[in-house]
This record gives C-alpha cells, sequence and structure tokens, in this order.
C-alpha cells in the first residue's frame, strides 16, 4: 500500500466514506458486459451449483444444478451457460476496422472487430472458478464415451481466453468488480475486507444520511446479504442438503419438479443481491470520466479477441493442459512489459496516481523559470551540430527530487518530446532547480524557432517522470528460430484422450 493509499483508507476511517483514489477510470467499462454470479457446491471446488447471468440489470437469466453431483447435470449447466455466452461472443463479431500493425518494413494493414466481449465477476475467486471451468471444459470430447456438446469445449477455450487475459493489468476483457473499486477508491477496513462486495460498496456508496463503516457491519450479515460466491454460506448450505436430499427421494417426477422449483428460488435469492450490487458498481464506475489511454488498451484488446476469434475459425484446437518452456517464457516477458506499460499509463492519466511517484521522488513538479531555444550541443560526427533546447524548472520548497544528474525523463504533456536532466540544485528555502534538455518533439525541426506548444513557456507548471508507456517491449526470438539448445521451435499442441479423461473437481 503507498503512502497516499494509507492517507486515504486511513481519512476514510475517520469519515466513514471511501475516498477516491483517482481522478479518473482506468478501465474500460462497455455498454453491455456480460454479468455473471457463479455458486459452487460446498466440498467440491468446481461443482456448478448455480449461475445468473446476462447483460440485462433487470432480466438475468437463472442456470441451476438441483443435483451437482449428477455428471449429466454438470454439462447441461455448461451447455447452458455456453449458449448465453457464447451468443454474446458472436454478437461482438459484426462490424470490423482497419488498423496498422507492426513497424517499419514490418507494417501491415489488419482488420479488427470494433467490440470484444467484456465479461465480469464479483471477485477474484469468481475469476478462479472461470480458470477452472475453462480448464475442465476444453478438453472434453464430443465424440465417443462420455461425449459432450460441441458448445462444451467451445464455451472452455472462451472461458480460458477471459482467464488468461485477466492476469495482463492493461486489458480488460474478465474483470472482478471487487478489484475494479477497491482500485478507484480506498475504505476503512483491510484489503481481505474489501474482497467483500456489499461491504466494499457500503463505504463507496452509503445510503443517505448513513454511515460507509456501520452499513459494512451490517453487510457482514449472511442472512441479509448472502456471500458474493462462488462458495455459499454453510448455513444456506444446509437448507440445500435438506432440499436436494427430499430432490433425491421424490417418490414421482411431479414431486421432483415441485422441490427442484423450491431450489431454483432459494439460489436464486442468493445471488440477486450479488448480481444487483454488480450492475450498482458499473454505475458507479460510468460516473468516472475515461481515462485518456483507455481506449487505446480496449483497442488492444479488440485486436486479442480479433486474432482468437480467427484462430478458432481457423484452427480451433484448444490451450494446451500446460504451456511450453518457450511459450511460459513469452507470456512472463508480455505480463512484465504489460505491468510496467499500464502503470506508467495510469501515472500519465492520472494527477493522483502520479502523486504517488513523486511521493517516491520517481517524479517530481515545477514551474518552467527559463529556457534557452537556440542552444547547439556537438554532435556524433566531428564539426556538426545538433539543436538541444534547455528549459529550467523551479519546484516547490516541499518537492523533493529524487532523480540524478543524467536521467532520462519525461512529461505526460508532451510524451513525444524526451529529456535529460543536466543539473540539480538546492536552493537555501529548500525548493530545487532542475536544467533540462530536451530532445524531439519538435513536428521534427532540426532548428529553432521551436513551433508553437512544442516549447515550454515560461511560468508554465510541468511534472517529469522517469515512466515511459511507450517504451518498447523486451525483444524475444522468434517462435520458429528458438535454438536447438533450447528444444527448437515448440510442436503444436495436440489433444489427447488423456486431457479429456481430466476429472471434474
Amino acid at each position: 500500500m503507498s503512502v497516499l493509499s494509507t492517507v486515504a483508507a486511513l481519512t476514510a476511517s475517520r469519515t466513514g466514506r471511501a475516498e477516491p483514489l483517482t481522478t479518473v477510470r482506468h478501465q474500460h467499462l462497455d455498454e453491455k458486459p456480460f454479468v455473471l454470479v457463479p455458486l459452487t457446491l460446498a466440498g467440491e471446488t468446481c461443482a456448478p451449483l448455480a449461475a445468473l447471468a446476462g447483460t440485462d440489470p433487470e432480466h438475468p437469466t437463472l442456470l441451476t444444478v438441483r443435483q451437482p453431483r449428477n455428471r449429466a447435470e454438470r454439462f447441461r449447466f455448461a451447455e447452458r451457460l455456453a449458449a448465453l455466452l457464447l451468443a454474446y461472443i458472436e454478437g461482438c463479431r459484426t462490424e470490423t476496422e482497419p488498423y496498422t500493425a507492426g513497424r517499419g518494413k514490418e507494417k501491415e494493414e489488419r482488420l479488427r472487430f470494433q467490440r470484444a466481449p467484456q465479461l465480469l465477476l464479483p471477485n477474484g475467486e469468481g475469476i478462479a472458478y472461470v480458470r477452472l471451468l475453462g480448464r475442465l471444459t476444453r478438453l472434453r470430447a464430443t465424440e465417443g464415451p462420455y461425449a459432450v456438446d460441441p458448445s462444451v469445449p467451445a464455451l472452455g477455450k472462451w472461458l480460458t481466453w477471459f482467464a488468461e487475459l485477466a492476469e495482463f493489468p492493461n486489458s480488460g476483457v474478465l474483470l472482478a468488480m471487487t478489484r475494479l473499486l477497491a482500485a478507484h477508491w480506498a475504505t476503512g477496513q483491510s484489503p481481505s475486507e474489501d474482497s467483500h462486495l456489499a461491504s466494499l460498496l457500503a463505504w463507496i456508496d452509503p445510503p443517505e444520511g448513513s454511515d460507509g463503516a456501520r452499513v459494512a457491519r451490517e453487510a457482514e450479515d449472511p442472512a441479509v446479504w448472502p456471500p458474493a460466491g462462488p462458495s455459499t454460506d454453510p448455513v444456506f448450505d444446509r437448507t440445500l442438503h435438506e432440499l436436494m436430499t427430499r430432490y433425491d427421494e421424490a417418490s414421482d417426477d411431479r414431486g421432483r419438479e415441485a422441490v427442484g422449483r423450491q431450489i431454483d428460488r432459494e439460489l436464486s435469492g442468493q445471488m440477486l443481491p450479488t448480481w444487483r450490487l454488480m450492475w450498482r458498481g458499473v454505475e458507479l464506475l460510468r460516473d468516472l470520466p475515461e481515462g485518456a489511454h483507455v481506449p487505446g488498451r480496449w483497442a488492444l484488446d479488440r485486436r486479442w479477441f480479433s486474432e482468437y476469434a480467427e484462430y478458432l475459425d481457423a484452427d480451433g484446437r484448444p490451450q494446451a493442459r500446460r504451456d511450453q518452456a518457450v511459450r511460459a517464457a513469452r507470456r512472463l516477458a508480455r505480463l512484465e512489459d504489460a505491468v510496467a506499460r499500464y502503470e506508467a499509463e495510469r501515472a500519465y492519466d492520472d494527477p493522483l496516481v502520479m502523486a504517488e511517484y513523486e511521493l517516491t521522488g520517481e517524479a517530481f513538479t515545477g514551474t518552467v523559470t527559463a529556457r534557452d531555444e537556440d542552444r547547439f550541443v556537438p554532435g556524433d560526427r566531428p564539426g556538426s551540430q545538433v539543436w538541444r533546447p534547455t528549459i529550467t524548472l523551479r519546484t516547490s520548497t516541499d518537492t523533493r527530487v529524487g532523480l540524478a544528474v543524467g536521467t532520462e525523463v519525461k512529461s505526460p504533456a508532451r510524451p513525444g518530446q524526451g529529456a535529460r536532466i543536466l543539473d540539480i540544485r538546492q536552493e537555501d528555502d529548500g525548493s530545487h532547480v532542475v536544467v533540462l534538455q530536451l530532445k524531439g518533439g519538435f513536428a521534427r525541426k532540426q532548428k529553432p524557432p521551436a513551433p508553437a506548444g512544442t516549447l515550454a513557456e515560461t511560468g508554465e507548471e510541468l511534472t517529469y517522470t522517469t515512466l515511459n508507456p511507450t517504451a518498447m517491449p523486451s525483444a524475444l526470438p522468434d517462435e520458429e528460430n528458438t535454438p536447438w539448445t533450447h528444444g527448437g521451435p515448440p510442436q503444436p499442441y495436440e489433444p489427447t484422450d488423456e486431457d479429456a479423461e481430466e476429472t471434474w473437481e
């Protein structure tokens, strides 16, 4: 937890209401996200019990498994969920738009869908459930013994795709509502308590005239606010066990159906409060303005969606049970790059986030007091001169500049213009005077005068930081060029009969 987050949490604790951690929303929210509230059977990690699903806040679709220990009923649940989710995904594959991929000679024009699916779950445990459900359904056989409907492995492939992207902070295709809200507001409770959706929303959006802390304590009563899942409340488990026993022991179909409808009502009652909280969370997040880099990240999601949909159309093989070494290394490199890029973009979009880096000395803000527009320095070639203007910033008396002379920095105000710290001097009043040499960002001009707006004016306030959202990712060789010392190019994954026999637990 950063210093600012700690201060915000202490303030929330004093006032009884959540404090904002950001000034903008850092995740894309689709006009019609697919909300899924799942429940599993107690004692069995991935045995589906029920779910509320859909894109309409007023009309969720109820899916239940009246006897989760029955394998056939589990797969009927998967079929019904597939019918909903695959139709939603297909609805995103309508209109396309062109975009340019690659750079230099490798640049090419491609098409991507204008929409991508977005799946919202109540919490991180829900994402873990999606990952496990995807693993247990994508490899199922559609022929032979224990064959399943073709929609079941199709569902598993897409759930696995969602779950894999959920690890990337710059992706918004699969999000947990508690993580989303906690990233934008600080409450007066612990991070583990923030994983309780009802309690978290009580701090952020307490009823009029009420105190968030008190409402949060009331929200911990499972009789009023049942758990957001996938695990259920132990008291409810006993009720459910009694109903399932009556369901199994019913003497005829009519009696079994009557008990089944009672099970459906009980399960719906457990999930409806969470369903409503999910959409309230969506409303609160939509009230925040979208960060400047959010559309770019969503465009990348749409590109990934388009590429995976194209892959399934052309090939259709499911993701392997385990990544091969080369692919695992490439995935780790992508993940590290995504984390660094996402953190930099958040700071560039949001002064509250940038303030955290100013406190740690990785960024500083000052007012331009002087500039040298006509400055030239010796170039690489003998006798040559290159244009390198400078600006001088003076910070406030309480600003700490933790960067060294020679550090390369950038400003969110002019992200295409690099700068290097030439000198840092501390004044008697505690302020700092920083001299910066500028490079690029002058509309391709090689000599003064600088085009209007490209060189900071005297009196302008600027922030400089070592964060760089446009830094190039680490380069790795193509898969086909993997050296033999590392096993050579990885072989395409081929599902086996053993994969299809993986147990559902």
